[in-house]
Parts: C-alpha cells; sequence; structure tokens
C-alpha cells in the first residue's frame, strides 16, 4: 500500500520522531552510565553486575537510579579524567617543545663544545645560527 500525505498526518511524523530521539536519548546516556559503571574502582564487581542487571532489565528506571545515586561521583571521575588526560597532553607538549629551538641548539652545541668535538668557532657560528632563526 503506498503511504499519502492523507494517510500519515503531520503529527504522526511528529510522534515518530519523538520516539527516535528518546530512545536515541536512551542509548546515549545508558551507554555513558555502562561506561561509568565499568570505570569505578570502588565497586565490587558484585555491584557492577547488580547495576548492569537492573540497567538490563528496567532501563529505564535503572539508568535514572544509577543518575541518582551516583550523579556526583560520575562528575568527579569524569572531571579526574580529564585533568589527567590534559596533564598528559600536557607533557608531551613539554616535552616536544623542550627538545627544539635556539636554546636547545645552544645546548648541544655547548655540550659538544665542552667534549672537545667542536671548536670555538664552530659553537659561535652554531649559536649566532640559533639565535637568527628564533
Amino acid at each position: 500500500m503506498l503511504l499519502t500525505a492523507s494517510s500519515y498526518p503531520f503529527l504522526n511524523v511528529l510522534w515518530d520522531i519523538l520516539i527516535v530521539f528518546t530512545w536515541f536519548l536512551f542509548i546515549w546516556i545508558a551507554i555513558v552510565c555502562f561506561m561509568d559503571i565499568f570505570r569505578r574502582r570502588d565497586m565490587s564487581g558484585w555491584g557492577k553486575a547488580a547495576w548492569v542487571i537492573l540497567i538490563v532489565i528496567l532501563p529505564w528506571l535503572g539508568v535514572l537510579i544509577y543518575l541518582i545515586a551516583n550523579h556526583d561521583g560520575m562528575a568527579e571521575r569524569n572531571e579526574k579524567q580529564s585533568r589527567a588526560a590534559q596533564a598528559s597532553f600536557d607533557q608531551a607538549v613539554r616535552e616536544a617543545a623542550g627538545k627544539a629551538g635556539p636554546a636547545s641548539e645552544i645546548e648541544t652545541a655547548k655540550k659538544l663544545l665542552d667534549s672537545g668535538t667542536i671548536t670555538q668557532a664552530d659553537f659561535d657560528a652554531i649559536k649566532a645560527r640559533a639565535l637568527a632563526n628564533s
């Protein structure tokens, strides 16, 4: 049977969109809850299993109960994870930045001068070139 505009009214379209959006929202929240459950270090395996069973058996109610009971802990764990990721990124940037630049070139040249690998004239040339490129 061919659907026409008269057989599928606008309110039915809106209702279908609302249903799809609601299921999308539920799946997203359930995934966030599952990620938080399995990321937790302060909960036993039995506790995690109980939460998973509750969310699977009573999906909407289980997710809402988990969010109400653990909202502060979820926020703290997310903030802690964000800080750790930012600290890791900052450390990587510091390491990468420390390996480049004129100061690093001059330091390397100074070590070579001190070890006798290059002469004072070579060191001065490297230092001048490093400072000119900065």
